[in-house]
């Protein structure tokens, strides 16, 4: 198995210009005949982060859950920011996973090419994506008076991505095959997306649902072990690492690397299992 496993993996990455091409192709085809092309990978989480600052910053006051300093340091502007842009990337991960393969069925049926190409190209556009956001995140940072901290640059922020891209990989490789032979998983997704959306501590601090004496002691455990609530709290921590209301726990730590290798393993099990009644439906 684990020789099977180790092929498959160096097949894929002697295929990687492979991938590189099929991203390409996705993000000429998304831009294509748009006057403003690239412009909107910024546009559109920035137009989110300043609708969810209102709501729930301004109106239904989210940010008493923020540490006192962290207000000087960004504050939940900054914070909502760290959060959506990463979360952007993981929300088109989970929207464009059920038709990994089936977008590319043609390709998929006449190369021959390890067919887990295509769910990682699927998630390697996203993130190219997402380091476009970039721009609109420091932009922020600098006029927010952010302050990044080295342990949040070299830990937090490379532990962030690279989980993020595991429990993505694996999620795409569980529902692209799925979604083949079952139709019905995309919109179970879509149902699910806006579920781990707001248990995910987007748009307000964990600290507020861990401190609230209206939420059982079970219902917050089970809120630790969401792995996302791990992931997205590390890309906050690269700005507010020196708080630890705002920095992860070691029980969202553990969740987050735990979940997101057994996601991956669970995700390739299930890809190679059913690959051949993929390919018949195909």
């Amino acid at each position: 198995m684990e020789v099977a496993v180790a092929s498959r993996a160096l097949a894929v990455w002697e295929h990687r210009k492979v991938v590189g091409l099929l991203v390409r192709r996705d993000l000429k085809v998304k831009y294509q005949q748009s006057i403003l092309g690239y412009a909107w990978t910024m546009l559109e989480p920035l137009a989110l982060t300043l609708v969810y600052f209102v709501v729930f910053g301004l109106i239904l006051g989210a940010d008493r859950g923020m540490p006192a300093g962290a207000m000087e340091q960004g504050g939940f502007l900054l914070f909502l920011v760290a959060g959506i842009l990463p979360w952007n990337t993981f929300g088109a991960i989970l929207s464009e996973a059920p038709r990994a393969m089936i977008t590319h069925s043609k390709l998929i049926t006449t190369m021959k090419v390890p067919r887990e190409i295509f769910p990682t190209a699927t998630v390697g556009t996203k993130f190219i994506e997402y380091l476009l956001t970039w721009p609109i995140l420091l932009l922020f940072v600098i006029f927010l008076g952010g302050r990044p901290s080295w342990e949040g640059v070299l830990v937090w922020l490379p532990l962030a991505i690279l989980l993020q891209f595991t429990i993505g990989l694996g999620l795409t490789l569980l529902l692209s095959s799925v979604n083949v032979l079952v139709r019905d998983v995309e919109r179970l997704v879509r149902i699910a997306s806006r579920i781990l959306f707001y248990g995910s501590a987007i748009l307000y601090p964990a600290a507020m649902v861990m401190d609230s004496a209206r939420v059982p002691e079970w219902l917050k455990v089970a809120y630790q072990l969401n792995p996302l609530l791990g992931i997205f709290e590390m890309h906050r921590a690269v700005w507010f690492s020196g708080f630890e209301e705002l920095t992860p726990g070691p029980v969202a730590i553990a969740s987050a690397v735990v979940g997101s290798l057994l996601m991956l393993v669970i995700g390739y099990w299930t890809f190679r299992r059913l690959e051949m009644s993929v390919l018949k439906e195909l």
